[in-house]
């Protein structure tokens, strides 16, 4: 293992196990939280520059639950209370909070609504989905991410034949080689006989975003008092949805950054450039 490298820990909240990286070398609190489908890992290449001032974490939010897509899917309200007994556990105290997607939403809810009390948060492409949409019942095959994430493929005979499949596929091709690269290591998994699968698994992806729209966030920005900077990429395919500039101007003391040449998935296609707006986000904050 690399010295850089963190330590791959599970911890239990009384009725589950959540998997987490550690980089424990003192400091104050960072953590960071995953997009809907992927993991902690991909935390790593922007983690690790951070990792020698502040004691990192970075949770699995996929597999420690049962959940069902055809069933409502499982609530990000119930992710963020996972979330708060994480820190509870882990004894956080006034943490730094980086989240992308859907990990940006489960933060919003935590620091809003169930007392955890951050210096301050950023906010990559957060999926604050419509107001008229939270809280309507609807199907897999209805919701505009599910519908697509319940279909992905999950099968490669190796890892070069993944490598191939991912390099080619619109989804992760302006990602940076090493983000494809821990993808493939740590996103998919040995099958029982040969090839891979993915880690977390199309029904399981599909089951996290249909909870997006058990809760509307956007009744309780304002009850996050620290700094929060919303990032946006100019070629995102969640800008028609989400109003990412509305959104930072709803928390009271909130900011907006417009990455023009960054598509939704801001962390894995841009990294250097995310170290860098963490960077600056903290020698301001």
């Amino acid at each position: 293992m690399n010295k850089e490298d963190p330590r791959n820990l599970s911890l239990n909240i009384g009725d589950a196990d959540i998997e987490y990286l550690l980089y424990d070398n003192g400091g104050t609190d960072m953590i960071f939280l995953h997009a809907t489908g992927f993991l902690p890992w991909l935390w790593h290449p922007i983690a690790r520059k951070f990792s020698g001032s502040y004691r990192i974490i970075a949770p699995y939010f996929c597999n420690h639950r049962m959940v069902d897509p055809e069933n409502g899917g499982i609530s990000w309200v119930k992710l963020a209370d996972d979330f708060k007994m994480m820190c509870e556990k882990l004894e956080v105290e006034r943490p730094f909070l980086v989240g992308h997607s859907m990990g940006a939403t489960i933060l919003t809810i935590a620091a809003a609504t169930l007392g955890i009390n951050p210096e301050g948060m950023i906010l990559f492409e957060p999926i604050f989905l419509p107001q008229e949409i939270c809280g309507i019942d609807i199907s897999v095959e209805q919701h505009p991410l599910a519908s697509k994430s319940i279909n992905r493929r999950n099968f490669w005979e190796d890892r070069l034949e993944a490598l191939n499949y991912l390099r080619s596929n619109a989804l992760f091709k302006t990602w940076d080689d090493e983000m494809i690269d821990l993808y493939v290591e740590y996103g998919m998994r040995n099958c029982e006989n040969s090839g891979l699968k993915l880690a977390c698994s199309p029904e399981n992806e599909a089951a996290l975003f249909l909870g997006s729209r058990h809760y509307n966030p956007w009744k309780v920005m304002h009850s996050v008092s620290c700094p929060v900077l919303v990032v946006s990429g100019g070629k995102s395919n969640m800008k028609e949805t989400i109003e990412f500039e509305k959104a930072a101007s709803m928390f009271p003391n909130g900011s907006y950054l417009y990455i023009k040449d960054a598509g939704h998935l801001i962390p894995m296609e841009r990294p250097e450039a995310t170290v860098k707006i963490i960077a600056d986000f903290l020698g301001r904050t």
